[in-house]
């Protein structure tokens, strides 16, 4: 499938940005990564008013207008015929030096770089929804006093390395843990745990206890789409500091992202949660964020 680049379509092969992005100098970049179905992608305002917001909280723009972002990723489906693809859209502060101050007269006009890919979606097997994945616990990693924190940054490559570590002892995630050695997130996902009928999640950012240290931890789109689906079931949600042995104690837990959806998780290095099999809670909540995703493109 083609690809958008900086307002124009190129094939895979002949996209290219500058040597001089600072995307690729420095990882000074965003992306947002979301699902099409049906020739429409899910919860596409979600992904682009984070995407807006970080750019101006870590100051790669100073505003951002996200309806020329919607408009582009539209454009993106329409002219690769899509009714079912994973997009990647990536925002870079383009060719820019990092060493002149924004108020610098003799600072270059910035012009932000805007990449939308599209691929396949990716096929799970049926068994990880079926009976659920091993995960392992990475960290402590997380840290509340890195402004990038909680945010998609450019900058994945620790997350994908203890991925990868998680993926070499058999496990299909990493759980980070953040400095107080309190539970963040999966490394490309949020966790959530079920406890006596409660659905418990580490806070994100934005959320925190008014004068606590920020949380390092990604308000996720998905996660907030199962938080609307346990409040349709009348499922009690309550997001706080969670401990490991809140983890280890967990009726059911599973991960959220925009990928897998909901994806069970029945083994904790060699702890079995709950029963071992994927929990009633996790099971109705899957089922009915693919209800949702449904309603809303089909």
């Amino acid at each position: 499938m083609d690809i958008y680049l900086n307002g124009q379509f190129h094939a895979p092969d002949a996209a290219h940005v500058a040597i001089t992005d600072a995307g690729l100098q420095h990882a000074v970049g965003l992306f947002e990564t979301f699902q099409v179905h049906h020739g429409k992608a899910f919860r596409l305002d979600a992904h682009l008013a984070r995407l807006a917001e970080s750019a101006t909280a870590l100051g790669l723009a100073p505003s951002l207008a996200t309806a020329p972002l919607a408009d582009a990723v539209a454009q993106t489906i329409a002219h690769n015929h899509i009714d079912r693809a994973r997009l990647r859209l990536t925002l870079t502060a383009g060719s820019m030096s990092l060493l002149k101050p924004a108020d610098s007269t003799s600072a270059p006009q910035v012009r932000q770089t805007v990449s939308i890919v599209a691929s396949e979606p990716t096929v799970y097997a049926p068994e990880f929804f079926d009976r659920g994945i091993v995960a392992l616990i990475h960290g402590p990693a997380a840290n509340p006093f890195d402004e990038t924190a909680g945010r998609k940054t450019l900058n994945y490559w620790e997350r994908l390395r203890s991925l990868r570590r998680a993926a070499s002892a058999g496990a299909g995630e990493a759980l980070w843990l953040n400095v107080s050695n309190h539970l963040a997130s999966g490394a490309v996902s949020n966790l959530l745990l079920v406890k006596d009928g409660t659905l418990l999640s580490p806070f994100a950012r934005g959320e925190e206890v008014k004068g606590a240290l920020p949380a390092p931890v990604l308000p996720g789109v998905t996660r907030a789409a199962v938080f609307e689906c346990a409040k349709a079931r009348s499922i009690d949600v309550v997001k706080r500091m969670l401990t490991v042995d809140d983890l280890l104690t967990a009726d059911e837990v599973f991960l959220t992202n925009s990928g897998w959806g909901v994806l069970p998780v029945t083994t904790i290095e060699k702890h079995v949660v709950g029963s071992g099999d994927v929990g009633p809670m996790t099971a109705n909540l899957r089922a009915d964020y693919l209800a949702l995703i449904e309603r809303e493109t089909s």
